[in-house]
């Protein structure tokens, strides 16, 4: 999970001015306003259409790209190790065994095929023919985007005994294809630098981000090699060698242990089918905590919004419970079925299906669309997994077990909510008396400021803006919803009043149309007690009310830690070394004020610094790794405390605000 600064606010369009500009639209529209790129100039015209956008999430994009030609080259049975090195300057480089892109002339074009699939969109061995059956490259636009947002890049080829180079620069070629050199190995090597006039944020990689997108590569490609190498500082080079012959079985086992999760059986449940041309692989193991990670891949895409395959999975793990259950006589007759949520709690799983012509919905490729693969995985689990229990009755036993535990929890759950529903309207219908709400009613023009302890929210709700800041003050016990059922959630007096402020209701009953306030603000103070309730805030938001991340709802803010005086004039400081800038531009002596905390603000330095749209600066928290935002609760919020030590050993040279 990240946290972007953002600042606030881009003044509105007055109603003459939005005239003009549509005048001015429309008083010319002929031929002459349509432009017709040629090449890859689309590409550097548009980048955010090919790669997402340019800042950190895009410039990593160009090395998935890259990578992502080279496993299929893996995924045809060809090509058995990858390197991927970051060189100093942060160019890329990126090797693989495999076959080699063909080098011969493309008849169509008249140029080489190693130009042509370079500076030609929708160029590949991945639109029929049999140069790849499987391929996760669906629109084939990879290597010649990663050309055209590039400063310079560079190709070799080895193929039949010969070394091919070709150099590009912002995706034009400035040399020929050309025989350099003489090897007996095969394969391809690209070496590009991000063109920093797209890539204006940065062009920095970073290693961890890397790492984990290749980690995942090599589970999803069981006996590949991988190897990650960072040589941008030679005296601290950083290796990663990543090779899994357990596959996703192995990934399964990864996932529990580095969440620090206790699994209820030793050995993932690993099971397969083959079908002519499609085949589909799950690996799932159980653990000790309340919460699902389930995983699905398409042709080694993540489905990061699911479909076909996980809809198969999840119908058959239910049906393979309640029958084995009532065979078995673990249901009894007048036991209710197991629900999905039921069977699913405490599961880490991984599908992986591999296809030919995969059908994905939309350019991000997040969901599979291809109906046969429902049924196809729908029976490998009923039936495998029937067999595996039938085989394990004690694993069998251990598993159902949670699952039962599970489905009194949820009745339990469902009772508190009908409670709370009478009593405090949970459900979105009521207002909690803690909070001060605001006048303006339309919810992308509010935000709810959530608000450590009484004196802090006198503050804030003093110092705020009434028309359309709100104010929810909480105080007492915060539950860490990581070790708690969602039955203990609904009955907790700290979070209840948070899910009826928003109005959007929680569990079965949410709805993100409801929601009251289009920002929601955790305001608490910058030391580590307050690092802790923005933590708990984070974790209740990522288990229970996941799409306000999803869709950009939730911000953090972010107080000052100095106020900075000599004379009448003054500056607040948010860190050490802006501290001492200010004290330094004052010519020093200066009265420096350390802020213990949001109380020790009155109203109108907590405006001034904090609440004001016109200076405030906050911090607005995005998902970009689900897999990782997962870990890191767990790891933070879980029971293990080894895990956690470790975390913050490894991350505490990155925290620059906190007061410890």
């Amino acid at each position: 999970m990240d946290e972007q600064e953002v600042r606030q606010d881009v003044p509105e369009m007055r109603f003459d001015e939005a005239e003009q500009l549509d005048t001015a639209v429309t008083e010319k529209y002929d031929e002459s306003q349509i432009q017709v790129l040629d090449g890859l100039e689309a590409v550097r015209k548009r980048p955010g259409m090919y790669i997402g956008s340019t800042g950190p999430r895009g410039l990593h994009h160009l090395v998935y790209e890259i990578v992502d030609n080279s496993i299929d080259e893996a995924l045809a049975g060809i090509c058995t190790e990858i390197t991927v090195e970051i060189l100093p300057g942060d160019i890329i480089a990126v090797r693989d065994n495999g076959r080699g892109i063909p080098v011969g002339i493309n008849e169509k074009l008249g140029i080489s095929t190693v130009t042509v699939v370079l500076t030609v969109l929708h160029a590949g061995g991945k639109f029929g023919g049999s140069g790849y059956k499987v391929s996760g490259g669906l629109h084939g636009v990879g290597s010649s985007v990663v050309n055209a947002l590039s400063e310079w890049l560079e190709v070799e080829v080895t193929q039949d005994g010969k070394v091919h180079r070709q150099c590009f620069r912002r995706g034009d070629p400035v040399t020929e294809l050309e025989a350099v050199g003489e090897a007996e190995t095969a394969g391809t090597y690209i070496k590009f630098k991000p063109d920093p006039e797209i890539f204006t944020e940065t062009t920095a990689f970073d290693f961890e981000t890397l790492e984990r997108r290749l980690r995942e590569s090599a589970f999803l490609n069981a006996g590949l090699r991988i190897l990650l190498r960072d040589s941008r500082v030679p005296e601290e080079p950083q290796h990663r060698d990543f090779c899994y012959e357990g596959g996703i079985a192995s990934f399964a086992q990864f996932l529990n242990t580095n969440r620090g999760l206790t699994a209820l059986h030793d050995a993932p449940i690993h099971i397969s089918a083959v079908s002519g041309e499609r085949s589909a692989e799950v690996a799932l193991q159980y653990n000790d905590s309340y919460n699902e990670l389930l995983l699905s891949f398409a042709n080694n895409v993540h489905t990061v919004d699911g479909g076909t395959h996980e809809t198969g999975f999840k119908s058959a793990l239910t049906r393979v419970f309640n029958d084995y259950g009532r065979r078995y006589k673990i249901l009894k007759e007048n036991d209710k079925n197991l629900s999905g949520e039921d069977v699913r709690e405490g599961l880490t799983a991984v599908i992986s299906v591999k296809l030919t012509d995969a059908q994905f919905e939309g350019q991000t490729k997040g969901k599979l669309g291809n109906t046969e693969m429902t049924q196809m995985v729908s029976a490998l689990v009923y039936e495998k997994l029937m067999v595996y229990f039938e085989e394990n009755p004690a694993v069998a036993r251990a598993i159902f077990s949670k699952a039962l535990d599970a489905s009194r929890a949820r009745e339990a759950a469902r009772k508190a909510r009908d409670l709370a529903r009478k009593k405090s309207g949970v459900d979105g219908a009521s207002l909690p008396g803690k909070l001060a709400d605001c006048t303006e009613r339309s919810p992308e023009k509010t935000e709810l400021y959530i608000v450590e302890g009484d004196s802090a929210g006198g503050s804030a709700k003093a110092g705020r803006d009434r028309r359309y800041q709100a104010i929810l003050a909480l105080f007492g016990k915060m539950l860490n919803v990581e070790k708690s059922r969602m039955d203990k959630v609904l009955s907790n007096e700290k979070l209840v009043p948070v899910v009826m402020a928003l109005g959007t209701g929680i569990d079965e009953d949410f709805d993100l149309n409801k929601l009251r306030y289009h920002k929601v603000i955790i305001m608490a103070d910058a030391d580590v007690d307050g690092a802790h309730i923005r933590t708990l805030l984070l974790t209740f938001f990522f288990r229970y009310l996941r799409p306000l991340i999803d869709e950009g709802h939730i911000y953090i803010a972010q107080p000052p830690l100095f106020k900075v005086s000599k004379g009448k004039r003054h500056h607040y400081a948010f860190s050490d070394p802006e501290r001492d800038r200010y004290i330094e531009e004052f010519g020093g002596d200066c009265d420096v004020q350390r802020y213990k905390g949001l109380g020790e603000m009155d109203a109108e330095q907590l405006w001034e610094t904090t609440m004001d749209p016109a200076f405030r600066t906050m911090l607005r928290v995005t998902l970009d790794d689900a897999i990782a935002a997962d870990e890191t609760f767990s790891i933070l919020m879980g029971d293990k405390v080894e895990p956690r030590r470790e975390f913050i050993e490894q991350n505490a040279k990155k925290v620059s605000n906190l007061d410890i």
